[in-house]
């Protein structure tokens, strides 16, 4: 069961309320979600920042046009994927980890564009939703443009309850 939701309308502000609230009943809980980063009054990225504490670049702004070829880019976003990937694959390794008797929840902000870039991401999302012992929370957006096939599996999942926020 996953709970995906819309993007840019406080999706975010949701999922943290929802991870406190879960947190102090004693719910085995970890994950991550994306945060924005500003500098001047004007957005210049993206953070990952894992449900212990931990932070590290997802994204940033750049205007050279240089890194454009081969660079992961969404619009005017380059996207750290190795820095991506040092955070958040082994928290989803160790919730995969867990044992079917203990049901954990895994908060993933968001299986989005910028985070599926990476392959292993991709792989260790399939492997958490078939993981009979976790519970994912997550986000989505919403279709448009090209679809994104991972995004539009777990949209179509039968287990998957899907909230759009607005």
């Amino acid at each position: 069961f996953a709970s995906p939701l819309f993007l840019g309308v406080g999706k975010t502000t949701l999922i943290q309320k929802v991870t406190q609230a879960l947190k102090s009943t004693g719910v085995p809980i970890d994950g991550f979600y994306t945060e924005e980063v500003r500098e001047g009054g004007r957005r210049t990225g993206f953070d990952v920042v894992t449900l212990s504490g931990k932070r590290g670049p997802l994204s940033r702004v750049s205007s050279d046009s240089s890194t454009s070829r081969r660079a992961c880019r969404v619009g005017q976003y380059v996207v750290d994927v190795v820095s991506f990937e040092q955070l958040v694959l082994p928290l989803l390794r160790n919730v995969n980890l867990g044992c079917d008797a203990e049901k954990k929840i895994c908060v993933i902000d968001e299986i989005g564009k910028m985070e599926l870039f990476s392959q292993s991401f991709i792989q260790a999302v399939r492997q958490t939703l078939t993981g009979s012992g976790t519970v994912m929370l997550g986000t989505i957006p919403i279709p448009k443009g090209k679809p994104l096939d991972l995004v539009e599996e777990i949209r179509s999942r039968k287990d998957v309850k899907v909230f759009n926020v607005s």
